[in-house]
């Protein structure tokens, strides 16, 4: 079967740029959409190009300028989205509502990936504030995408290895403690913790399969289904010494966010709702959801100890 032509929009960002290797490296025709409110950040310019030597090509294009989202979506099967919905960095989730208004009116898309990956929003109906924002806009999204009666295939990849192994569970950290770690309550509720370029490796080989067609893929690694006091564990193995351990109360984890900025505030709630709560390992997927590793098996993907190796 002939693979399908690709746009990613918002390559440059955290996934994005992973989705664009991922997709080269699986032999589609990409295209990255190359928007001119990127100014003069040279690191993204410097990117962009890169990828273009890679073999993706560049399309110029505006959440701005309607037409030219119609012009570049016209050239392609799939359209991914990976803009930041995350407030750390920046939240622009409902900027895809312009997206799928291009989409509709270009009629041509097979596929489209909206921007998720992370926990399902449609189960994240009871988040607290200020962190539902999140599960809510993306949640607007869906329902535009659905009205519009657009193909879609949602991603949910859970935690990204990067943050969740780098900080051990800890929120606003990013480098593994080789002395000390306080764990979420008792550090036993389990969470998934998934390798960024795993999550763009199982996206892209989504893409083109009937399996995953109007479904949201979960990514689920077996052996990555870990509770924070687990991959504590894996890392004081790997360092060959105990660390101390304190904890904290979910009370107390939620009452930290009193006079903090809104992002912060916002990422507090994600954390209290993965490593107390659950969110991520306390449903079982439905007719409506697929798994990622049981439909491809043949990818090879990274362990947390794996992962971890390379901080010590």
């Amino acid at each position: 079967m002939e693979k399908s032509k690709v746009l990613i929009v918002g390559g440059t960002g955290y996934i994005g740029k992973r989705l664009v290797k991922a997709s080269l490296a699986q032999g589609h025709q990409t295209f990255v959409l190359n928007r001119p409110e990127i100014g003069v950040d040279i690191e993204k310019v410097q990117l962009l190009l890169s990828f273009k030597e890679e073999g993706a090509r560049l399309v110029s294009g505006s959440f701005h300028d309607h037409q030219s989202l119609v012009n570049a979506v016209k050239l392609v099967d799939v359209v991914i989205c990976a803009i930041s919905g995350v407030h750390i960095r920046s939240h622009q989730i409902l900027l895809q509502l312009k997206l799928v208004e291009a989409i509709k009116e270009a009629g041509n898309v097979k596929r489209f990936l909206p921007s998720e990956f992370g926990a399902d929003p449609a189960r994240m109906g009871h988040a607290l504030e200020p962190g539902r924002v999140t599960f809510d806009d993306k949640m607007v999204v869906r329902k535009a995408i659905e009205e519009a009666a657009i193909p879609f295939t949602y991603i949910s990849c859970n935690s990204f290895a990067g943050y969740f192994l780098g900080g051990l569970g800890q929120l606003g950290t990013i480098i593994p403690s080789t002395d000390s770690v306080v764990l979420n309550g008792d550090g036993n509720v389990k969470g998934i913790i998934v390798e960024e370029y795993d999550i763009a490796m199982y996206t892209i080989k989504s893409i083109d399969d009937p399996r995953t067609l109007n479904k949201t893929v979960y990514i689920r690694p077996p052996e990555n289904i870990l509770s924070q006091r687990e991959v504590v564990q894996i890392w004081e193995k790997l360092i060959g010494k105990e660390l101390h351990k304190s904890s904290i109360s979910a009370e107390q984890f939620l009452s930290s966010m009193e006079g903090q900025p809104y992002a912060h505030q916002v990422a507090v709630v994600h954390y209290y709702h993965v490593c107390f709560e659950g969110c991520l390992t306390n449903f079982e997927i439905g007719e409506e959801g697929v798994e990622a590793c049981e439909l491809y098996p043949e990818i090879k993907y990274t362990t947390v100890e794996e992962y971890m190796k390379r901080y010590v």
